[in-house]
């Protein structure tokens, strides 16, 4: 069966590490949902978040030819109902004088912000799952979206249990 899985990864925080993980896995054929990168409290580590579609056989042979590469420190699999996940988005939306109410009382149900305001166009930032994310964007798309950056799953396991060495 295919799920999407995420995996959370510590690695020397240095320049060709991204370049040598995507690689691996393009050369295995694998699919990248989604890829966050980002420095942690440790300036010698980073975090990476990376979310895989595939079957349990899929995450074993990803798991273990990460867990192979020099560079990689640490290689979990994150489980939602253990971990906290979080997106990022934000969404430039068109916004005529006659919408702006009703997209202004969406950006309020959803608890996103709105952070420009131009004559023609509003941009929202927009903050939660994938799955809140995903429906304010249908949500506006009836509007127009002019253009959208999203950041892609970023996870934490809940507890104590840290991940940096």
């Amino acid at each position: 069966m295919r799920s999407l899985h995420t995996i959370a990864l510590i690695v020397e925080n240095r320049p060709g590490v991204l370049v040598r993980i995507a690689g691996l896995f393009s050369r295995r054929g694998f699919n990248i949902d989604s890829l966050t990168v980002g420095s942690t409290d440790n300036p010698d580590y980073a975090r990476m978040t990376i979310t895989v579609d595939g079957d349990e056989v899929v995450l074993e042979q990803v798991t273990k030819q990460l867990n192979k590469l020099v560079n990689v420190i640490r290689v979990s699999e994150l489980l939602s109902s253990e971990s906290v996940e979080r997106e990022l988005a934000i969404i430039k939306v068109a916004a005529r004088k006659e919408d702006r109410s009703e997209i202004m009382q969406i950006v309020s149900v959803f608890r996103a912000k709105i952070i420009d305001v131009s004559p023609r166009s509003l941009i929202v930032e927009v903050t939660g799952s994938n799955d809140k994310v995903e429906a304010m964007v249908r949500l506006l798309r009836q509007f127009g979206i002019k253009e959208m950056a999203r950041t892609g799953k970023v996870s934490m396991v809940r507890g104590t249990k840290a991940m940096v060495p």
